[in-house]
């Protein structure tokens, strides 16, 4: 996982952690609709940097597979 994806990942846990406690959901369906907003707010964010850079952000980096990590 590259630094940009784990910052995305981060950005999508605290925003869904912040709605969440804004929102105090009840139960599993709202819950899930509020992981999706925090999703979204961080897929938001790749785009538009995407668009910027005109590069991926999502690369093929997985901490599972340490022969992809060597060339970074």
């Amino acid at each position: 996982m590259s630094n940009v994806e784990l910052v995305l990942n981060m950005l999508a846990e605290v925003s869904t952690t912040e709605i969440s406690k804004t929102e105090n959901p009840e139960g599993f369906e709202d819950s899930k609709d509020i992981a999706k907003r925090g999703g979204t707010i961080a897929g938001d964010a790749r785009k538009n940097l995407e668009k910027q850079t005109r590069k991926k952000v999502v690369t093929s980096q997985n901490a599972k597979n340490p022969k992809l990590l060597e060339d970074t």
